[in-house]
Parts: structure tokens; C-alpha cells; sequence
């Protein structure tokens, strides 16, 4: 994190907004997002190969790469931890071309979805591995939406407020990750 700016974005997230943003960026994100994992994604891109509406709006959308653990008494959730991103790479560009504009996990993403980022104006946020606990605090409510067969793994629309995220790779080919591995290089 560069430590210099800290930026309040509210979802959906606009080009306006996406644009102005740069890697190491610290952020509070505060609106809706929803909760998918491997089996999710692959159940949306079915969906969308059989031309089927998807459970909920990708348009301007952010996924968060998650799968909560059961919520304690008087907490929506429990810790809720991001899950490493590379896992859905293989889905990621089509979701992104559909209108998705933001995904919150942890860990590099591929060239193909830092590629497909740029070219449709989307943003990749890292939410910090480690501390499920303190980011479930962020979460306000949260419900299943979609695939509930799937338990942990199920759709959920999150409603969070000043979730700490840290931006990742941006629109301008900025990315996190290489810029530290070339900073701890020198």
C-alpha cells in the first residue's frame, strides 16, 4: 500500500471511479457485492454459454472471491476470508466482457485477466489474507441469492461498509504485485 491516498468507493462501481484508481491504492468499499467461488463461476458461465440470465446483475458489479463460515450469533457472517484469485481466472475475462467492473481475492491474476481488466475499464482488489475475521466485520447483512446447494460456496449479496481493500492491478497496467517484487529486487 502506498499510504498515501485512501480512497471511499461505493458500489456499483463506475468508469469514472475505476479510472481514477492506482495501484496500491488503499480503499474502504462500502454497497453491495457478491460472494462466489469455483463452482459459482462455473455455474455462470454455463449460464451465460446457454444464453440464460445469471442470478444476479453483472453490470457495473463486484464479486468477492469468498465463501463465509457460519455467522455467529448477532453477525451476519462469520470470518470471510478472500480465496486465491487464480483459482477463477479461467472464467474471469467472460465475466468481465458481461460487465462485471470489480473482484475482490487475493493473490496475482493471469495476463489474460489483467489484459481484459485495461480493455473494459475493470479493477481487481486485494483484500488482505489472514484476517477473515476483521473484514467480516465490514459485512452489514447478507443473504443467499443463488446455487444454495452449494453451502459455503452459494451466492451471497453482501451489504458491506468500509471493507479494507488494497487495489491490486488497475486499469493503467498497474499491478501490486510486480511492483513490490521489482521494489524488493532493489
Amino acid at each position: 500500500m502506498n499510504g498515501e491516498r485512501v480512497i471511499r468507493l461505493e458500489t456499483p462501481l463506475n468508469p469514472k471511479a475505476v479510472a481514477d484508481l492506482r495501484a496500491g491504492d488503499a480503499v474502504l468499499l462500502s454497497g453491495i457485492v457478491y460472494t462466489a467461488r469455483d463452482a459459482a463461476h462455473k455455474r455462470m458461465i454455463e449460464a451465460l454459454r446457454e444464453g440464460e440470465e445469471l442470478p444476479f446483475p453483472l453490470e457495473g458489479e463486484t464479486i468477492y472471491y469468498a465463501g463465509p463460515s457460519p455467522a455467529p450469533p448477532g453477525r451476519p457472517v462469520g470470518s470471510i476470508g478472500p480465496t486465491t484469485s487464480c483459482r477463477m481466472d479461467r472464467f474471469t475475462s467472460r465475466l468481465i466482457t458481461a460487465g462485471l467492473r470489480g473482484m475482490i481475492g487475493k493473490g496475482e491474476r493471469s495476463p489474460e485477466v489483467a489484459t481484459t481488466l485495461r480493455r473494459c475499464g475493470a479493477v481487481y482488489l486485494a483484500a488482505i489474507g489472514g484476517a477473515a475475521a476483521l473484514l467480516a466485520r465490514s459485512v452489514i447483512s447478507a443473504r443467499v441469492v443463488a446455487y444454495e446447494d452449494l453451502g459455503t460456496e452459494a451466492v451471497r449479496r453482501l451489504e458491506i461498509k468500509d471493507m479494507p481493500l488494497i487495489v491490486a492491478l488497475d486499469i493503467h497496467g498497474g499491478d501490486i504485485y510486480q511492483q513490490e517484487k521489482e521494489r524488493y529486487r532493489r
